[in-house]
């Protein structure tokens, strides 16, 4: 599938508010073909210079736009993140089996509430995620292509910049989205009786109304453009390890979930 629309498909299986935050990968593409498509434009000359420059004003708006997007999620999750530890505390602090008020019934359905909560946040870290992989490999397909199409020589210096950048650094929100899955198996851990796996996996794709399948595309896009295939270069991401969680795996396992 062509990266434009793939990226298209992306950005109809995102949730609805991420929707205007993506590259605007054909804007850039039609501006690359009306320059490389006008009369030849020498290097140095001042129409050249004037079409590189705007070129490049437009990905440094894109740019501007990834970093205030992606710092106001990151953001949001750490205080999320805190806040469902605390939950999880004043729960079982309450309901707990040593709690001010121990009640069984009271702890489960507690609880019930937290974890899907808590599978709904790793399913919207797993996205963002999968936004900063795929605008990055936005980015570097279209100076690829600009390059290419007017014998520039962008790519490499502009890449060493986005390397840079907040919404390509992506350790907080995985070293976030790793804890989460910790709390999975240390509060949540798998029954290894009877049904236990079976009411754990069904407690966990309960959300495939929801955050879920986003995840699902995500999760399988980033696996697709970060694969190492035949096209793997300098420029390329590199491949995607999943960890080995039972989250993550309830995802793997249930990919084949319809996206609409």
């Amino acid at each position: 599938m062509k990266f434009g629309k793939r990226l298209n498909q992306q950005v109809q299986e995102t949730l609805p508010g991420w929707r205007d935050k993506f590259l605007s990968y054909k804007n850039l593409k039609k501006l690359v073909k009306l320059i490389s498509s006008t009369p030849p434009l020498l290097n140095g000359s001042l129409e050249y210079v004037k079409a590189e420059a705007e070129f490049v004003y437009l990905l440094n708006n894109e740019i501007d736009k990834f970093n205030a997007f992606f710092m106001e999620q990151e953001e949001d999750f750490v205080i999320k993140h805190k806040e469902l530890q605390q939950r999880i505390q004043r729960v079982i602090a309450m309901w707990g089996s040593n709690g001010s008020k121990p009640s069984e019934t009271e702890y489960k359905d507690e609880m019930a509430k937290i974890r899907k909560d808590i599978v709904d946040f790793h399913g919207e870290m797993v996205l963002l995620v999968n936004y900063s992989n795929i605008n990055y490999t936005g980015l570097a397909k279209i100076l690829k292509k600009y390059d290419k199409r007017t014998g520039g020589l962008l790519r490499l210096p502009f890449i060493q910049k986005v390397l840079k950048q907040p919404f390509f650094t992506t350790e907080l929100v995985s070293k976030l989205v790793k804890e989460c899955e910790n709390t999975i198996d240390s509060v949540f851990p798998v029954e290894e009786i009877g049904e236990g796996k079976k009411e754990r996996r069904e407690a966990i794709t309960v959300t495939g109304e929801g955050v879920f399948r986003n995840t699902v595309a995500a999760l399988m896009t980033m696996q697709e453009i970060r694969s190492g295939s035949s096209t793997y270069g300098q420029f390329s991401l590199p491949p995607l390890n999943l960890p080995d969680s039972e989250i993550v795996q309830s995802v793997q396992l249930n990919s084949p979930i319809p996206i609409v």
